[in-house]
């Protein structure tokens, strides 16, 4: 399709970076808009008035919000290396769990990533139930998608990025390779697949902004206390 389409994202959002994957994997072109998400654009808040965040897909200036959204739109629009299954069920089965991924699993490694003592044991051990969960999921399975990289693993790949950001910051892995051994094995397959590793974040910039979050979460934490 020769339609223009343009991608509104962050440097480091993790939710912009599945709408890359997805349009590398597609072999989509498209043009990049970095926006400033402490001073918004005015296209940005036009385009995502509801929300006011990234990303946002343009396409032939119509803008597509939220990115698993964006994800299945991508896949119905462009038919080449289908993302979802074909099958209902399978295809239900993998929204199910993109969306446990979104509300279970990120909000309690994110919780881990940025608490100390026993707000993060209790984190992390509700993030290690969450992430058994997937770990079976993935049994005879290399990729969530079968054998290829698919919407689940889009979805869900945000966490080979934020578990080497934990090993730095606190030194240890929440996925590792003796309790998951599945899902670690798939975080490295995931990760090692050139159109994934070629659109990651900086590593050198990611690290310090996860820091600072920290530390701006504990200020706040401290003053309401």
């Amino acid at each position: 399709m020769s339609e223009e389409v343009t991608l509104f994202k962050t440097w480091s959002s993790a939710f912009a970076l599945r709408v890359v994957w997805a349009l590398q994997l597609k072999g989509i072109r498209y043009e990049s808009v970095l926006e400033d998400i402490s001073n918004k654009s005015d296209l940005l808040l036009r385009y995502n008035p509801v929300h006011k965040k990234v990303p946002v897909l343009l396409h032939s200036g119509r803008p597509i919000s939220e990115s698993l959204v964006i994800l299945e739109y991508l896949d119905e629009t462009w038919k080449q290396v289908p993302l979802l299954p074909r099958d209902p069920f399978a295809r239900a089965t993998a929204r199910f769990w993109a969306k446990f991924g979104d509300e279970k699993v990120m909000p309690s490694m994110r919780t881990a990533l940025m608490s100390e003592g026993k707000e993060q044991e209790a984190a992390l051990a509700e993030a290690s139930e969450h992430l058994q969960k997937l770990e079976e999921e993935l049994k005879g399975k290399k990729f969530f998608g079968g054998d290829s990289i698919g919407y689940l693993d889009i979805a869900l790949g945000w966490l080979a990025n934020l578990n080497r950001v934990f090993e730095e910051m606190c030194s240890f892995k929440v996925v590792d390779g003796e309790r998951f051994p599945l899902l670690f094995a798939w975080l490295e397959e995931f990760s090692d697949a050139p159109v994934i590793k070629d659109c990651w974040p900086p590593h050198d910039k990611l690290v310090p902004k996860f820091i600072a979050l920290r530390q701006a979460h504990h200020a706040t934490s401290s003053s309401s206390t």
